[in-house]
């Protein structure tokens, strides 16, 4: 069998891994012991000849046995190498694909000049975005005058590895459930159709392993199956064992049978058959059958040019207005704009005959393959996948408002429905809450040979949508704070950024999760606000929660307190009612992270000097032990100082009396902000232009030019500030 990488994402069945998978076992049963072999007794190029005719007949995981052997024998032989590097790539197996091509490059750059770009592309849809985009833009930088078309591609793809980055940070508002055992596994599984809100038919070999598959049965070719929700259950969505589809004879022993659907009126069934032709290709046509006399009729090839040229494959039937309009994709050549393309044919619904097929147009297709076209006729929008726009791995899911030849707002649907993986045929309920389903290779699929090898169908769960909006206002003025980035962080600390030009702010939250929300700007200390979704279910509506963040300008002397950080007479150790209090200062200091500070401590006036002195500086260290310790705040932020009975907050004596309250109120410690450190105060702003290098290397640039000199860290001990008693 050829190379039928298309076909593999195109009829949804792996037939190259399983053919080849199953070659693999026949021959490890016949041959236990690799000295038995024949192949792996043959001299090194009748070896070798014999591992290139495997890789042209598709069969690449026993092509990557021999090329390995090979590899043994002549380890800088780079067409070995190379081999090996398609293999794993045709095979899905991201990782050693990334490494080979690699080793190429790094070897043989002349002789492979696209070996990097090729691992760039394996970084990319393993999820390595930083790697991926270091290595295509060595591609460009190493091609200056040639790869014109292909170094244009590279920019293509360095902008999905930031969409990537930035859409992972901002996720979607849905839960990804794989659909499980009952329905998936360890071959390919494809085209999911939603019947009503309870059963799910679609396509699958219903493999788990080589030695499950007999070609003389035809158990090896995909077919149809149905598999209904179990009820009674906690877990949604989960699925009862699958069973044949038997409402028509649909199923083959000789061909590949996937991507059913409806007409709109339930009266016909659109499916595709997949063969091998005379030149060992694999070749899709699309059929219908039609439900008369109680009965579905023997299922007949479409014409009026719908099956006309190539392989014509992925068949949606739905309402565009007033029009009943059947999708599908194709490879033609004839007005293609490249690959596989949408195309579209109305249907005469008086006369049961389809109009010219016309191709979707550029608003839809690319150069590149567009497939699996599912029309929502609710939203008015057409959903398909595509390799042609910006994606975050492979194949991406992309809708697109109107139909059925003219299209608007193409859009990603972003993570996590879409991944580094190759992610099709998405396709929602047709009825209530618009879940939906999809087909993908990520991590977590039940897979043969590699984890992202095979494709599993998987459950999309639309959370409500919960929103976060508000105002950042500066506290003296009461005036919303203009150019300040607001922060959003959860319990797992991770961080989400707002570059906010007037002080409002808004951010998606996730179902829970507990957040807090800062202001940061320049010489500005923030406040926090807390929001917390843990009490959302799945099934609550969406909500909106606004909230306020306060700011308070820093002047050059500015000392801030909490109340309860006190010591016993003559005592350094924080006295239990301290700790509680001091955790507001942990939280200040995480909000803010550009500030350094100064801890001031102090005792009453008992006591010498020399001795008051050293007893408030140990009271400061202890202060700065459980803020490093308990905290876990940086050492290098805080300095401990300690002023004896200096600068009272209390009288020590009324009268000729002493006064113990007094004194404990100067058994305290306050804190002053001395340094604001320009590259602390935020790590990457997700709302600006340019990765998290690019903004670093910004941030040290404009704090070299605007160097200033730290301020006086002495205390002006007749200058009290707005500093508040203890």
């Amino acid at each position: 069998m050829r190379k039928n990488w298309l076909f593999l994402i195109l009829a949804t069945v792996l037939v190259t891994i399983q053919i080849d998978a199953n070659a693999q076992q026949q021959r490890k049963e016949k041959y236990r012991n690799k000295a038995d072999d024949p192949v792996s007794k043959l001299p090194y190029y009748k070896k070798l000849r014999w591992a290139d005719g495997l890789f042209r007949d598709g069969s690449y995981f026993n092509a990557i046995e021999y090329y390995q052997q090979l590899k043994q024998e002549d380890e800088r032989n780079m067409y070995l190498t190379f081999q090996l590097a398609e293999c794993y790539s045709y095979t899905r197996d991201y990782a050693p694909a990334a490494a080979y091509y690699a080793e190429v490059y790094s070897s043989s750059s002349k002789l492979y000049p696209e070996a990097i770009y090729r691992s760039a592309l394996m970084e990319k849809q393993l999820g390595n975005y930083d790697a991926a985009i270091a290595k295509f833009n060595k591609f460009i930088a190493d091609n200056p005058k040639t790869y014109k078309k292909m170094k244009k591609r590279a920019l293509r793809e360095i902008e999905g590895c930031n969409m990537a980055m930035n859409s992972i940070k901002d996720p979607q508002q849905v839960s990804i459930v794989n659909a499980g055992p009952n329905v998936n596994s360890a071959y390919t599984e494809s085209s999911p159709y939603p019947l009503g809100d309870s059963t799910l038919l679609f396509s699958t070999m219903r493999q788990n392993s080589v030695a499950e598959i007999d070609k003389r049965t035809g158990d090896y070719m995909s077919r149809f199956m149905v598999s209904h929700k179990q009820k009674h259950v906690e877990q949604a969505d989960s699925f009862q064992w699958a069973l044949n589809y038997n409402d028509g004879d649909y199923n083959s022993k000789r061909e590949h049978v996937a991507n059913g659907c409806y007409s709109p009126g339930g009266d016909r069934f659109y499916f595709t058959k997949c063969g091998e032709t005379d030149s060992m290709k694999i070749e899709c046509k699309i059929y219908v059958s039609t439900f008369e006399k109680s009965k579905w009729t023997e299922p007949k090839l479409l014409g009026e040019g719908i099956n006309e040229g190539g392989s014509n494959t992925n068949p949606f039937c739905a309402k565009v207005g007033k029009k009943e309009v059947l999708f599908f994709s194709s490879n033609r050549k004839l007005q293609s704009r490249g690959g596989y393309d949408i195309w579209y044919s109305v249907i005469d619904t008086r006369t049961g005959g389809y109009r010219r097929p016309q191709n979707a147009g550029k608003q839809v297709n690319t150069e590149e393959d567009e497939i699996t076209p599912y029309y929502d006729s609710r939203e008015g929008k057409l959903y398909f996948a595509s390799k042609g726009w910006v994606s975050m791995g492979g194949f991406d899911i992309f809708s697109a408002v109107g139909g059925p030849s003219r299209y608007t707002n193409v859009q990603n649907l972003g993570y996590p429905i879409n991944t580094a993986a190759d992610e099709m045929y998405f396709i929602q309920d047709p009825v209530g809450k618009p879940d939906a389903y999809i087909v993908s290779n990520r991590v977590g699929s039940i897979a043969l040979k590699n984890p992202t090898c095979c494709d599993d169908i998987w459950r999309i769960q639309y959370e409500p949508k919960l929103f976060v909006m508000g105002k950042v206002v500066n506290r003296k003025t009461q005036q919303q704070m203009s150019e300040v980035v607001v922060k959003m962080v959860d319990q797992n600390g991770d961080l989400k950024t707002f570059n906010s030009t007037d002080g409002a702010f808004g951010f998606n939250m996730a179902r829970g999760k507990s957040y807090v929300l800062t202001g940061d700007k320049t010489q500005y200390a923030s406040s926090r606000a807390s929001v917390s979704t843990m009490d959302y279910k799945r099934t609550d509506p969406g909500d909106t929660v606004t909230v306020t963040i306060y700011m308070d300008e820093i002047t050059p002397v500015y000392t801030f307190s909490v109340n309860n950080v006190y010591y016993d007479f003559d005592k350094a150790e924080l006295r239990p009612e301290s700790v509680a209090s001091l955790d507001s200062v942990v939280a200040f200091l995480k909000d803010n992270p550009s500030f350094n500070v100064e801890v001031y401590s102090f005792t009453d006036g008992k006591g010498k000097d020399d001795y008051n002195k050293k007893l408030s500086e140990k009271r400061a260290q202890s202060v700065i032990d459980y803020l490093t310790g308990t905290g876990g705040i940086e050492q290098s932020r805080l300095v401990a100082k300690g002023f004896g009975a200096a600068m009272p907050a209390a009288p020590n004596t009324v009268g000729n009396k002493d006064n113990p309250d007094g004194r404990q109120l100067n058994r305290r410690t306050e804190f002053r902000i001395v340094t604001d450190v320009p590259t602390r105060r935020i790590l990457y702003n997700s709302a600006k232009p340019g990765n998290m290098d690019d903004q670093s290397k910004n941030l040290q640039q404009n704090e070299n030019a605007n160097e200033d000199a730290e301020p006086d860290t002495e205390p002006d001990l007749n200058q009290r500030g707005n500093r508040v008693n203890k």
